[in-house]
């Protein structure tokens, strides 16, 4: 017996756009709600190596720099009247050597602008290789 004779089958679909605005909304919410880290600083750790001491030490020429803004070339004091001062300072105390190492001491106080007058007096002067001397902070 067939009761659902004039009953007419229908076809069964899915719709899938509200299934999608509802996820596209669950996306929009966690986009908007996520925190988002920021690191203000960097935070590294440094290698730690054991050397050998040089054999050989390369020529070297000793600018110091006090918290006043004075500079000494090799223990010579240099009067400064700009970048070209220091880098005939720096050309005098090389002398005859080629390719001598700038080793900068620089009083912790001592301005940025005075260290930085130094560095650019070496490129100037054609001396690529700069150092700086800084000393270990007391154990407490």
């Amino acid at each position: 017996m067939n009761f659902s004779r004039g009953r007419r089958r229908d076809d069964l679909e899915i719709n899938l756009i509200p299934l999608i605005d509802v996820l596209l909304v669950i996306l929009i919410f966690l986009m908007v709600t996520t925190t988002y880290a920021r690191f203000s600083e960097l935070q590294i750790n440094l290698p730690e190596a054991k050397g050998d001491s040089a054999k050989e030490m390369p020529a070297q020429i000793t600018v110091n720099v006090d918290d006043r803004g004075s500079y000494a070339v090799n223990t010579t004091g240099v009067a400064y009247a700009g970048v070209e001062s220091l880098v005939q300072a720096l050309k005098t105390a090389a002398g005859e050597q080629r390719d001598p190492v700038i080793v900068i001491s620089a009083d912790a106080h001592a301005s940025h602008q005075s260290v930085v007058r130094v560095m650019d007096a070496a490129r100037r002067a054609g001396y690529p290789r700069v150092t700086f001397v800084t000393q270990s902070p007391a154990q407490e």
